[in-house]
């Protein structure tokens, strides 16, 4: 009952979804989520096939690279509908069950619960764990070094190891990357490397971030977790581990930006600011009150408080950002302009 966006009639394919050349943007443009600290959760069926049946694809399916959450996520959930079953009940009789990675999972159990790494943002302050809802095969998955280190050791071993060729099928398909010479695989990223091709991914959710790589030449795996946002780390410690290419330094530190001091505004005046703006025509920041406080999310990224020191004019503390608001003769914002690098970007209310 859904039409899925075609372009010129051609239709998506599964293996475009599974290797991100669907055409379908990161993440879709009707994400509102009630909860900026877990987006995905509020993601429902319904609203991803409000989406898919609105959306006009900007090229033909398979043309060009562009990683796609949304895609991916939508590639979990057509594997599912197709086997019948819920994903996580899939991801377990096909993968996980066979290969023995028991503390790989969605849903935690009591004990698992107990020993989850409690995420962090980039400032180390405490991060809400993120649900996928409708999109979690784009990574609702919990896991282990040791569950993962079983993975890789499963794409490098024997043979006759469990689900050998179904692991080595992902590499039977390559597309072209963006830039740098990579190559996607299904779900697989390959990099050439001096000791090999690199097969790696990585990514994360608010207050985490993983990579997985192994290199089929050398027989070496490396799995790399943190509880904590992070720009490089994560991706950048894996790579060394697998080429012995140096650690890439530190961005140099930004210059401190000007001291701003925040004042106290009542709670109708957020109100009056609150709701989901368009910035351009896939990046829409949503903000929401919480208490006194005034939390802004922008598309694909976490939620943070910003900070009024005029009734129109708000700073983010994370970043040197700042928010100004234009209001109507009521009182109640229209349009805002977010301030950051340098240029003034603005933006409408979104119905």
């Amino acid at each position: 009952g859904v039409n899925a966006p075609t372009h010129d009639g051609a239709p998506i394919t599964l293996v475009e979804l599974a290797t991100h050349t669907s055409g379908l943007p990161r993440l879709p443009t009707n994400m509102a989520p009630r909860d900026p600290g877990n987006p995905y959760a509020d993601y429902d069926e319904a609203r991803l096939d409000a989406f898919l049946t609105s959306h006009a694809l900007p090229r033909d399916p398979g043309a060009t690279w562009e990683y796609s959450n949304l895609g991916f996520g939508l590639l979990g959930h057509l594997l599912a509908r197709r086997a019948g079953e819920p994903y996580e009940t899939l991801l377990k009789s096909r993968i996980l069950n066979p290969l023995g990675m028991a503390d790989t999972t969605i849903t935690l159990t009591p004990d698992q619960s107990r020993r989850l790494a409690a995420g962090h943002d980039s400032s180390l302050r405490p991060a809400e764990t993120w649900d996928l809802g409708v999109l979690e095969g784009a990574g609702a998955l919990r896991s282990t070094a040791d569950d993962l280190l079983t993975f890789l050791a499963a794409n490098l071993d024997d043979p006759a190891a469990p689900l050998r060729a179904d692991l080595a099928f992902p590499f039977t398909v390559r597309r072209p990357m963006a830039a740098g010479g990579g190559i996607q695989a299904l779900g697989w990223e390959l990099l050439p490397s001096p000791s090999g091709e690199i097969v790696e991914h990585s990514g994360g959710t608010g207050g985490y971030r993983a990579f997985v790589g192994f290199n089929r030449k050398s027989g070496l795996g490396v799995v790399v977790l943190t509880n904590a946002e992070t720009v490089m780390g994560a991706d950048d410690i894996g790579r060394h581990i697998l080429t012995g290419a140096p650690l890439a330094p530190p961005p140099p530190p930004t210059p401190a930006p000007p001291e701003r001091h925040a004042i106290a505004l009542p709670a109708s005046s957020l109100d009056e600011l609150a709701g989901r703006y368009q910035l351009a025509p896939e990046v829409f920041p949503s903000l929401t009150r919480d208490g006194d406080h005034l939390m802004a999310q922008i598309t694909g990224q976490g939620a943070y408080e910003i900070f009024p020191e005029s009734p129109t004019a708000f700073f983010w503390k994370v970043v040197d950002a700042q928010l100004t608001f234009h209001l109507d003769a009521a009182g109640r914002a229209q349009s805002i302009v977010l301030h950051q690098n340098g240029r003034d970007i603005p933006g409408a209310r979104a119905p």
